[in-house]
C-alpha cells in the first residue's frame, strides 16, 4: 500500500467511515506507543470483521481528549459487506466510546484527509457558578459572567484570510500559520442558558488552534482582551503570550467535515 492509502493493485474496496466518540479515554486519533488511539481501536476491530490488518486513515488527527460526532477516515478492505451492515459488525467488537454512524462505499482516488473542504469544530464552555457532573467530559467548566455578546462580536474578527500565528501552539508543525475561516460565532443556548458555544467554520487550522481561539474570546466575555486586540493579532503583530489561554481539550469536539461529493 502507498502513503497516499491508494492500493496499488484495484483489487481492494474503499470505505469511508462516518464516527462518533468520547475522546476522554483516547490519546486522541493518531495510533502512539503511550496508550489508545482511535486509530488503532478501529484497525483492529476492521481487522477482526475482515480478517487482515486494514490502515485507517484520518481527516484529522484529533488531540488527546478531543470528541468527534462527525469524523470521517477511510480503509481499503479485501472484500465487500453491505454498507448498512458495516457499522453493526464493527461497532459488535469495539467499546461503547467509539461508534461507527455510517459507513460507505467511494472511489479508489478518495482520501479522508486530502479531500477535505472544510471543517466545523464547536467548542462548549459551562458558564454557570457550578460545574456540570453530566456533562463534564464534554465541556470546559468556566465561573463568573460572560460577555457573550462581546465575544460573538470578536468572533467576527477571525473571519476570512488571516495570520494565526498568535493562536497556534509552540512546538507545532513548521508550517504557514495563514489560515481562512468560513465562520466564527458564540451563542449562549436557549434551551440552556449556562451553555456556551463557540462555533469555528474554517478549511483548515493549525495546532491547538481552535482551543486558543476559544481562550482568547473567554478573555474577551471576562473583559480580559478586546476585539481590537484579536484583531491587530490576526496580522501576524504579537506573540503566542498575547492572545488568549489554551482551553482544556474536553470543550472541544469536531462536529462535521465538509467534502465535495461525499454525501452521508
Amino acid at each position: 500500500m502507498t502513503d497516499s492509502g491508494k492500493t496499488k493493485e484495484n483489487t481492494d474496496i474503499r470505505i469511508a467511515l462516518l464516527t462518533e466518540y468520547d475522546g476522554t479515554d483516547f490519546v486522541g486519533f493518531q495510533r502512539q506507543n503511550n496508550g489508545r488511539s482511535v486509530q488503532q481501536t478501529l484497525e483492529e476491530a476492521v481487522e477482526k470483521v475482515y480478517g487482515r490488518f486494514c490502515r485507517i486513515y484520518g481527516c484529522s488527527r484529533t488531540d488527546s481528549g478531543v470528541h468527534a460526532r462527525g469524523h470521517v477516515s477511510h480503509v481499503d478492505v479485501p472484500f465487500s459487506i453491505p454498507v448498512e451492515k458495516i457499522p453493526l459488525a464493527l461497532n459488535a467488537v469495539m467499546e461503547e466510546d467509539l461508534v461507527v454512524l455510517a459507513a460507505k462505499e467511494v472511489t479508489s482516488d478518495f482520501h479522508a484527509r486530502f479531500n477535505t473542504k472544510g471543517k466545523r469544530y464547536c467548542y462548549r464552555v459551562r458558564n454557570a457558578a457550578i460545574p456540570s457532573a453530566i456533562d463534564r467530559r464534554t465541556e470546559a467548566f468556566v465561573p463568573g459572567k460572560l460577555d457573550v455578546e462581546a465575544m460573538n462580536e470578536a468572533a467576527k474578527e477571525f473571519i476570512g484570510t488571516h495570520d494565526f500565528s498568535a493562536f497556534r501552539a509552540q512546538g507545532g508543525p513548521d508550517i504557514s500559520p495563514i489560515r481562512t475561516m468560513k465562520d466564527v460565532y458564540v451563542l449562549r443556548k436557549a434551551d440552556d442558558p449556562d451553555l456556551i458555544e463557540i462555533t469555528v467554520i474554517g478549511e483548515s487550522f493549525l495546532y491547538n488552534m481552535v482551543r486558543i481561539m476559544a481562550g482568547s474570546l473567554v478573555y474577551v466575555g471576562q473583559g480580559k482582551m478586546k476585539k481590537e486586540e484579536i484583531r491587530t493579532l490576526l496580522t501576524g503583530e504579537g506573540a503566542r503570550k498575547e492572545a488568549g489561554k489554551t482551553m482544556p481539550a474536553k470543550g472541544l469536539t469536531l462536529e462535521e467535515v465538509f467534502y465535495e461529493d461525499l454525501v452521508w
